[in-house]
């Protein structure tokens, strides 16, 4: 690797540098003619000083403010958490633009591309045609497993597993007196077997029992965001229908279901069956009746077929975890530039996680279209921030060990570089949790920065595709929504390709650029809009968590 291509200043405004390799103490590098003695060993995805810095100064990195020197930082000088503290800039709603210009990309290309799709009444085209058996409160997550033990073998959706160990020869060895030793160097992974359609309901692409630890029992608040999310889940365009079950007597209330989903959608036509326990005449009815009545909407839900789209029906999510100091540069400038891809064919798009959005707030309100939406975000990060920072956490706590081990050393560094994920599209709307998507164009939503709590958020609001960037690796997925994984660096594809759909370290090795992969990764939503399963897919990695806001009383 030549001088030039193992180090990267992202904006001009910048006075730290990244290592795209490890970079030996004493080492002298180049970038844009200019020469840099390097002062410590600085591991790849790390940055280093380009100039000398005194205690207070402030680091910029990709143009904007991401912390301050808490002691001298020499030139060439490794950048840590022992000498940078996070920090970001102010930021106010008065220097917000009433007019956005924006020019989209390129999209040509795409213009007569279609996606083979599940077309809803309501205009909405679902990527999955899925039924849902879902809990309004934590004390039916029982039943819900019941139902699933009696249905999903029966119906076939359950046959064909991704992985399976061969447990019998364990038993065997230990019944015969083999070693522990013998036993732990044992091979006893099972040949994987390929996920086929269901032959008695080809069209159902899924059937998906949800458990949840909400419902009663805590803030109000909290049950009420809880049935908007459930309502968000059910109105989903890939969810043909769902069998609720409610208690009875929980905060919960089937009524607020049924009222958010009538105000989501007025003239909501997938079928839902909600049953309530209390009113029931024993457990065995209960659940006879609904085993009776998911059966019935499986059969409604398989009268549907796959037909054309156009990408203009696609609602992407754009999210991140497990990030490391690549992420910024490869990954979601990536997602980035398939976000404005989509934006400029007249789709939508989502961006989530405001704690990582902490220091790119000024950039994001400038491109909201209206003082409306960017007061909107302001109001939504700042009491966001202030109740995470009264409860001991604020935003600045949001990098994990694993973040800060490979780059990302300040939750403003972080935020810079997860920001690239929204492109470079206007706002067209913000979000709070559990609010619908309405507007084409990109919209900001309001969701913790845990991935799974952000993915639950995103297909809540409407997502029918996520992509999910990472650098250190996560098998994260959703019961609704493909999640397409996308990875920072070739390392990390390489090792972990059984988990990862699709690889951007090209863009870090030189031999592509952000443009490229982009347009590559389009055209793999295309697929996997069509029917091709994500890695979470196979795994069966069905993570739902709602996010809980309020506290248990």
């Amino acid at each position: 690797m030549s001088s030039q291509n193992k180090i990267l200043k992202i904006h001009s405004k910048d006075n730290v540098i990244v290592a795209l390799t490890n970079l030996k103490k004493d080492e002298r590098v180049k970038f844009n003619s200019k020469e840099y003695h390097i002062l410590d060993d600085i591991p790849a995805k790390h940055k280093f000083a380009t100039k000398n810095l005194r205690k207070g100064d402030i680091v910029h990195m990709y143009g904007v403010t991401v912390g301050k020197a808490k002691k001298e930082i020499p030139k060439g000088g490794l950048i840590s958490t022992t000498n940078l503290a996070h920090e970001t800039e102010h930021y106010s709603t008065e220097s917000a633009m009433k007019k956005v210009k924006w020019e989209a990309p390129d999209v040509s290309k795409f213009i007569k591309k279609r996606f083979n799709g599940y077309h809803r009444a309501d205009g909405n085209i679902g990527t999955e045609n899925n039924w849902l058996v879902i809990p309004l409160v934590f004390c039916q997550n029982r039943n819900v497993e019941v139902l699933k033990e009696a249905l999903i073998e029966k119906l076939g959706f359950g046959k064909q597993q991704h992985l399976s160990f061969d447990v019998d020869s364990l038993i065997d060895d230990y019944k015969n007196g083999i070693s522990i030793d013998t036993i732990l160097n044992k091979n006893i992974i099972k040949p994987q077997n390929k996920l086929n359609k269901n032959p008695l309901f080809p069209n159902v692409d899924g059937i998906h029992f949800l458990t949840h630890e909400g419902g009663c029992g805590g803030a109000t608040t909290d049950a009420v965001a809880l049935c908007h999310l459930l309502a968000g889940y059910i109105n989903n365009p890939n969810v043909a229908g769902a069998t609720v079950l409610s208690l009875g007597c929980q905060h919960a209330q089937a009524s607020i279901l049924k009222n958010a989903l009538s105000k989501m959608s007025p003239n909501h036509k997938g079928a839902i069956y909600i049953l309530e326990q209390q009113q029931s005449e024993s457990e065995q009815e209960f659940l006879a009746e609904a085993v009776k009545k998911t059966f019935a909407g499986l059969i409604e839900a398989n009268k549907i077929e796959r037909k054309p789209a156009p990408l203009s029906k696609l609602v992407i999510g754009l999210e991140c975890g497990g990030s490391d100091g690549f992420s910024g540069i490869s990954a979601n400038p990536t997602l980035g530039h398939v976000s404005d891809l989509i934006v400029g064919l007249g789709g939508k798009t989502i961006l989530s996680e405001f704690p990582e959005l902490n220091g790119v707030e000024q950039e994001l309100i400038n491109r909201c279209v209206n003082n409306e939406k960017a007061k909107k975000f302001s109001k939504l990060m700042s009491t966001y921030n202030k109740k995470a920072d009264a409860l001991g956490a604020g935003f600045c706590d949001n990098p994990s060990p694993g973040n800060i081990k490979d780059g990302l050393i300040t939750d403003a560094i972080k935020s810079a570089g997860a920001a690239k994920k929204g492109g470079t599209s206007p706002v067209e709307d913000v979000l709070d949790y559990t609010e619908q998507v309405k507007a084409s164009g990109l919209s900001l939503l309001c969701t913790p920065g845990n991935d799974v709590e952000s993915t639950t958020g995103l297909a809540g609001s409407g997502c029918n595709i996520i992509l999910f960037t990472t650098g250190l690796g996560t098998p994260t997925g959703n019961p609704i929504t493909p999640v397409v994984k996308v990875s920072s660096n070739s390392k990390l594809f390489n090792k972990m390709s059984d988990i990862i759909d699709f690889n951007t370290g090209a863009i870090i090795d030189g031999t592509s650029t952000i443009e490229k992969a982009g347009e590559d990764l389009l055209d793999y939503v295309i697929e996997v809009a069509s029917g091709k399963l994500t890695k979470a897919k196979q795994l069966r990695q069905d993570d739902f968590i709602p996010w809980k806001r309020g506290m248990s009383l």
